[in-house]
């Protein structure tokens, strides 16, 4: 499949998903649904379930607030317990393959200056991404269809930055985990961020939530210090650089609604259940 038609797919299933979080308390048929995405239903059904690994009556399931209230469940007493235990196998991708460091005082105070930022375009199964970094680690990584937004909010957070259009191997290691999740990159990838103390807390956090599972804005918070500081951590939560390899996609109301993502909440819902099934879904029968 080319990149064209990758990204065709996807734009479409992202209308599926869509209809579907609409359409939640009416449990669409397979028939709506596909019409919503204009796809005959065979169609649907099998495109579907190639980019999501699941059906789609199983992805509804997904979707829904009991699923998202059991995922939090499981991690009830996460701020009591150490972060690290319990992470074991390919759920541990973030921790042993994604490091994060700081930008240093002067780096973060002259807006990037006498900073050389390489940046390339890619795609991926959730749309276009850009994906930037320094000769340290990778400093961003967005969603967006149109490159020249992406590259006007790459500018805009370091706008005394040097720009170069090359990919670097790090740019390719970031997609490799963005596409195959259950795979190693082969080599560690270092994050090169600029953030506040506290946003590196919080990003940190979620560096350690496992594929598949759910923690609250009320867990991060708890990581930090201040089980008080939600509307803080969310805030941070919300400033993420970093798109997916900082899964700031894995953190919901403690309610379990999704709650917001900048880069749209249909495309969250996808990765949701998208990481769901690779973390050991079974089969599941048609809609």
């Amino acid at each position: 499949m080319n990149d064209h038609s990758a990204t065709e797919h996807y734009k479409r299933i992202a209308e599926a998903i869509r209809f579907m979080l609409l359409h939640q308390q009416q449990q669409p048929d397979l028939a709506a649904v596909a019409a919503a995405a204009h796809y005959s239903p065979f169609h649907f059904q099998k495109v579907f379930s190639e980019y999501t690994g699941v059906s789609p009556k199983k992805f509804q399931r997904y979707l829904s607030l009991n699923h998202a209230k059991n995922l939090l469940d499981q991690q009830s007493s996460l701020e009591n317990a150490a972060w690290e235990s319990g992470l074991s196998g390919t759920s541990r991708l973030h921790d042993l393959f994604v490091s994060l460091e700081a930008m240093t005082p002067a780096e973060y105070r002259n807006k990037g200056a006498d900073l050389l930022i390489d940046y390339s375009f890619g795609t991926s199964l959730f749309g276009n991404v850009l994906v930037a970094s320094t000769g340290k680690g990778v400093c961003h990584l967005a969603f967006e269809d149109n490159n020249e937004k992406a590259l006007a909010e790459l500018h805009a957070k370091f706008p005394d930055a040097r720009f170069n259009h090359q990919q670097q191997p790090m740019h390719t290691r970031a997609l490799h985990i963005l596409q195959h999740p259950a795979d190693s990159p082969g080599t560690p990838l270092k994050l090169h961020l600029k953030g506040t103390p506290f946003q590196l807390k919080v990003w940190e956090a979620l560096l350690k939530i496992p594929q598949g599972q759910l923690c609250s804005y009320r867990h991060i918070a708890a990581y930090t210090g201040d089980a008080q500081a939600s509307r803080a951590a969310g805030t941070a939560i919300g400033a993420n650089p970093v798109a997916f390899l900082i899964p700031c996609h894995r953190v919901i109301r403690g309610s379990g609604v999704l709650g917001g993502y900048r880069w749209g909440l249909d495309r969250k819902a996808a990765i949701l259940a998208w990481e769901t099934a690779l973390s050991g879904a079974g089969s599941e029968d048609e809609l």
